[in-house]
């Protein structure tokens, strides 16, 4: 299917149309990627989509090791106020 681009204030853009967002299953929000000069646009994930099964995998390992450091930084001492 061919689109014409449309101007879209200083940007281009194309209009999907109906049936097609229809069939993709997109919403209000999409994830848009490059992939070798290709445009890829698919239905966004929900937020934290995913987390729960990355939890329970950890949890099977036995890793329970922080992602980040927990030490104070001067930053931390001299800034943060709770």
């Amino acid at each position: 299917m061919k689109v014409d681009l449309v101007r879209i204030g200083n940007s281009k853009g194309i209009r999907i149309p109906k049936p097609v967002i229809e069939q993709c299953g997109l919403g209000d929000t999409v994830e848009l990627e490059i992939k070798d000069k290709t445009i890829v646009i698919s239905p966004a994930k929900a937020r934290r989509s995913g987390w729960n099964e990355a939890f329970a995998a950890a949890a099977e390992r036995g890793d329970e090791e922080p992602l980040w450091d927990e030490r104070a930084t001067d930053w931390d001492e001299r800034e943060w106020r709770w």
